[in-house]
C-alpha cells in the first residue's frame, strides 16, 4: 500500500461523521416508532403511515424446496392487514423496544429495530420532511 493510500485511509478512519440535526433524528425515530408501536396497539393507519407504497420486507428463510435462498416476502398491505388483525397486539406495559438508528445521509438512514421477538433492519427514504421505510429484512428471536 503507497504512503498516500495509508495517508487517506487513516484520515477516513478518523474523520468524523456529518452531524445530523435533532430534528432529523426524531423524525427517523417516530418512523421507527409508528412501525413497531403501531403493530404493538393493532393500529393499522399508524403502521401505514410508516411504510412506502412499494414496500420490502423480507425475512431469510435459507433454502426450501420451492426456492434456493429463500426469502419470505411480505408486502406493504400484507403488514397493514396483520396488524389490523391484531397480530402482535400486546399491553403497553409489555413492550420492550429500541430503535437505534446506524447511519443517515442527506436522503437515507439505515436503522435497526429491536423487540423481544423480532429484529428488523430498515432502509429509510427521505421524502420532503418525512421519513419512510422502503426496506425491512427482519428475522425471529428464539422464543
Amino acid at each position: 500500500m503507497s504512503l498516500l493510500s495509508l495517508l487517506m485511509a487513516a484520515t477516513a478512519a478518523t474523520s468524523p461523521a456529518p452531524m445530523v440535526d435533532a430534528a432529523t433524528l426524531a423524525a427517523i425515530e417516530a418512523t421507527c416508532l409508528d412501525y413497531v408501536d403501531g403493530q404493538l396497539e393493532g393500529d393499522p393507519a399508524r403502521v401505514a403511515r410508516a411504510l412506502h407504497p412499494d414496500l420490502a420486507k423480507r425475512a431469510v428463510t435459507g433454502d426450501t424446496p420451492d426456492e434456493r435462498l429463500g426469502l419470505r416476502r411480505m408486502s406493504k398491505e400484507e403488514l397493514v392487514s396483520l396488524t389490523r388483525q391484531g397480530v402482535l397486539k400486546t399491553p403497553k406495559e409489555q413492550w420492550n423496544r429500541s430503535c437505534r438508528i446506524l447511519d443517515v445521509t442527506a436522503e437515507t438512514a439505515a436503522v435497526r429495530l429491536e423487540t423481544p421477538w423480532f429484529v428488523d433492519h430498515f432502509h429509510m427514504g427521505r421524502y420532503g420532511d418525512r421519513w419512510i421505510i422502503v426496506n425491512a429484512l427482519w428475522h425471529m428471536k428464539p422464543r
